[in-house]
C-alpha cells in the first residue's frame, strides 16, 4: 500500500474514458492522493503549465492533443514526473514515450496494485533525487565508496564493480535494512520502468554478491526479499 506524507501527493489524470476515469480517481483518493481529473490533453496541459503536480498519469490517445504530443510541451516547460497509458500495445508508442521523457508506461489493461507499484516508484525515485545529500563514504565498517571511481574497496583492495552496480550498492548502503522493490531501483538505478520479466538488475545484484564475497566482505549481505525486491542487512 502507498503511503503519503502529511501534505497528500497531487495527481493529474488525464483520460478521456468516463469509467477508467472514475476508477483511477477513486482508487487513488482511497490511498490518500488528491487527484485532478481532465479528459483531454489541451485541458491537462493548460493545468499542468499553470498548477503544480507530483505526477502526471495520462492516456496517449485524447481527444485534441494526443499525450506525446502533451508530453512533448510539457517537457519543455516541467519536470514533473509524467506516467503514460495506452492499449495500443505498440513497441513503438512506448519508445516515442520514452524518448520524450515519460518516466514509465502502463500498458491497458492494467491492475490498480499494477499502477499503485509505479506510481510508487516514480514518486518515490524523485523524492529520493530530490532530497539525496548523504555521502556513502561511512555507512559501512568495511567498505570505503568512492565516487569518483564508480568502486568501492575493503583495505587496498578494489571490489571492481561496474558504475551500474556501484550505484546500486551505493543506494542499498544508504537504505540498510530497508527493503527497496524493484521498481524504485529501477527508476532510480537503471532509470528505465520495471518489467516483471526483466532480470538486468537480478543480473546485478547477483554480480555484486559475488564481488563482495571474492574480496571478504562481511560486514553486511544482500538478500533477496521474494516478493518485494532486495535489502542489505548488516551482519552482528
Amino acid at each position: 500500500m502507498l503511503t503519503s506524507p502529511a501534505a497528500s501527493p497531487r495527481i493529474l489524470a488525464i483520460e478521456d474514458d468516463p469509467l477508467l476515469a472514475s476508477h483511477l480517481c477513486e482508487h487513488l483518493q482511497r490511498r490518500g492522493f488528491e487527484v485532478t481529473l481532465k479528459q483531454s490533453g489541451e485541458e491537462g496541459l493548460e493545468l499542468a503549465g499553470s498548477e503544480d503536480f507530483d505526477l502526471i498519469l495520462m492516456d496517449i490517445l485524447l481527444p485534441g492533443l494526443n499525450g506525446l504530443e502533451v508530453l512533448g510541451t510539457l517537457r519543455r516547460e516541467r519536470k514533473v514526473p509524467v506516467i503514460l497509458m495506452s492499449a495500443l500495445g505498440a513497441e513503438q508508442d512506448r519508445i516515442a514515450g520514452f524518448s520524450q521523457g515519460a518516466d514509465d508506461y502502463l500498458p491497458k489493461p492494467f491492475s490498480m496494485s499494477e499502477m499503485e507499484v509505479r506510481i510508487d516508484a516514480v514518486l518515490r525515485r524523485v523524492a529520493y533525487e530530490r532530497g539525496e545529500s548523504r555521502s556513502a563514504e561511512r555507512l559501512d565498517p568495511q567498505l570505503e565508496c568512492v565516487e569518483s571511481r564508480n568502486d568501492v574497496r575493503i583495505g587496498n583492495q578494489w571490489v571492481g564493480l561496474t558504475p551500474t552496480e556501484y550505484r546500486l550498492l551505493e543506494t542499498l548502503l544508504k537504505h540498510a535494512e530497508e527493503v527497496l522493490t524493484k521498481a524504485f531501483l529501477y527508476q532510480h538505478v537503471l532509470h528505465r520502468p520495471y518489467a516483471q520479466h526483466d532480470r538486468v538488475l537480478d543480473m546485478h545484484i547477483s554480480h555484486i554478491r559475488r564481488k563482495l564475497q571474492d574480496a571478504g566482505y562481511s560486514a553486511g549481505r544482500v538478500e533477496t526479499v521474494w516478493g518485494k525486491g532486495y535489502v542489505l542487512t548488516r551482519m552482528l
